[in-house]
């Protein structure tokens, strides 16, 4: 052993003067070639394997170098003595970095990995279409030669996996909104963007607590099931329907879902779509980790029920040839020269092969109407859970209370408090309504409160002598009249669907015959 270490001494030490010797008699344009072939010599002997990691491959730049340059910046800003400051765009977070040549230890799995940044002048340019930097940069990553399969197979995986959440935390969420008759913007995209900056939370949301529990849960499994949807064959993505009467706080449960998950937006303008195709492509540009948001989807295009035929053939072919129900026109009259997207491909553009272009993408739809949709886009796969937007009752009071007079429970009378939730749920305010109630009167808190509660008696009165309360004509409230509605929508689409297979058997017996 001693033996070895001793030739290897010897070999060093050649080395050190050829190297030497080289910087006084080879070339200059020779120089980097001898280097380079004395480095791999060098780590024949050396227990660490090195790989670098180029900004540039060719023109085009190498995604690992940006995953490995935000990754590290985490550890950088806690470790590094030297560092680089640097933001980036739609970005309100400041990243650290390593400086150039500077070096910094990370250990993954029990292994610890060195990286280094190495910033070098570039040599002469060719000529070429596309300008590169003067200088050239990469990280080199040494590790020990043991490590080089849990390295290879898992690290470098786990870097991007970090980059990526790095990414969207400190990247602003962004609005995006189809451009007008599907034209591109400068850079080729058909989607324009601002920076959303909406501050709706769950917290803050005017809604049963329970309710919002469980839609929390339900995002929650939906973000870390990537292996359930894998093992079970379905297309990674959700949709969601909201409904119910204006100012409920569909939008504003958009947004904080945005928020509580970090996803962008895309508000989809299906009237400003011409075709299936031009849909697709939209679809197509959409990033993962988005929220596709089609809103008042019953006013914005012609999506009205198909209208039942007389006959049983003809309920049939309606149901058999949904493509050419016509969209955006408002009429519902057919036409060839395709200025129109169709049914199906709205339903094929939430649950079709297209849909699955993408991942961990949820797609939500919000109506005021919901008996006025297809039966068709109801179904699970489609819009997976219905969320019914309400009035507002005492628990969405309090929070109301809370987020516009700064009130918790115990600071509001005990009188106040009973006559309040025995008012509110019979009053029908919608949380927009109560807002404005409060927002009118926010300076003193006192007189917010006492003109709530005399608003809250005034639309009971109101609606009690109106008849529009059951217990006074029989009538059902406007919002137990929705949820009727779905499960009638729900039932005349297995309905429908019972009709085609009859109308299949009396096709099979007549082929019989």
């Amino acid at each position: 052993m001693k033996e070895y270490w001793t030739s290897l001494a010897s070999l060093l030490g050649v080395f050190a003067f050829c190297q030497s010797l080289m910087q006084s008699i080879i070339p200059p344009e020779l120089r980097f070639a001898f280097l380079k072939l004395f480095n791999r010599t060098f780590h024949l002997f050396s227990s660490y394997c090195y790989f670098d990691i180029t900004e540039l491959e060719g023109v085009n730049t190498n995604e690992l170098y940006n995953a490995v340059q935000l990754y590290l910046s985490t550890s950088v800003s806690i470790a590094g003595n030297r560092l680089s400051l640097t933001r980036a765009v739609n970005s309100s977070s400041i990243t650290f970095g390593l400086s150039n040549n500077d070096s910094i230890v990370d250990t993954f799995n029990n292994a610890t990995v060195l990286w280094e940044h190495v910033v070098t002048q570039r040599q002469t340019q060719t000529f070429a279409w596309r300008p590169l930097p003067e200088e050239k940069r990469g990280f080199t990553l040494r590790i020990k030669k043991r490590d080089k399969t849990l390295i290879l197979n898992s690290y470098l995986d786990y870097i991007v996996e970090k980059a990526n959440e790095i990414r969207r935390k400190n990247q602003d969420r962004l609005l995006y909104t189809n451009t007008r008759g599907g034209s591109l913007d400068s850079r080729g995209h058909p989607w324009e963007s601002v920076p959303f900056k909406h501050p709706s939370t769950f917290e803050t949301l005017a809604m049963d607590p329970t309710k919002k529990q469980e839609i929390m849960d339900d995002l929650k499994d939906f973000v870390l099931g990537q292996m359930f949807y894998q093992k079970t064959g379905r297309a990674w993505k959700r949709g969601y329907l909201l409904y119910g009467p204006p100012g409920t706080g569909k939008s504003s449960m958009i947004a904080a879902m945005a928020n509580y998950l970090g996803y962008d937006i895309y508000d989809l303008e299906l009237t400003e779509v011409h075709s299936n195709s031009e849909l697709r492509k939209l679809l197509m540009k959409t990033s993962s980790k988005s929220i596709i948001v089609i809103e008042d989807i019953d006013c914005s295009i012609n999506l009205t029920n198909r209208n039942k035929s007389s006959g049983l053939k003809a309920d049939h072919q309606n149901l058999r040839i949904g493509s050419e129900t016509r969209i955006g026109s408002g009429s519902g009259e057919e036409s060839g020269n395709g200025n129109t997207i169709t049914l199906s491909g709205l339903l094929n553009f939430t649950d079709g092969l297209w849909s699955c272009c993408g991942s961990e993408r949820i797609f939500v739809f919000t109506t005021n109407h919901i008996e006025k949709l297809d039966p068709a886009l109801l179904r699970s796969g489609r819009m997976d859970m219905h969320v019914c937007m309400s009035y507002c009752d005492f628990p969405s009071l309090k929070i109301l209370l809370r987020n516009y007079l700064g009130y918790e429970e115990e600071d509001v009378g005990d009188d106040v408090l009973k006559e309040m939730e025995r008012v509110v749920e019979k009053a029908e305010m919608t949380p927009a309504d109560v807002s404005e109630a409060l927002i009118r009167n926010r300076r003193d808190k006192e007189k917010a409160v006492r003109e709530l509660l005399v608003e809250l008696k005034s639309r009971w009165e109101r609606n009690v002598k109106g008849g529009k309360l059951r217990g006074q004509s029989g009538n059902l409230r406007e919002l137990e009249i929705v949820e009727e509605e779905e499960k009638r929508a729900i039932d005349s689409q297995n309905e429908d669907g019972d009709n085609v297979e009859d109308e299949t058997e009396l096709e099979d017996n007549a082929c019989k015959d």
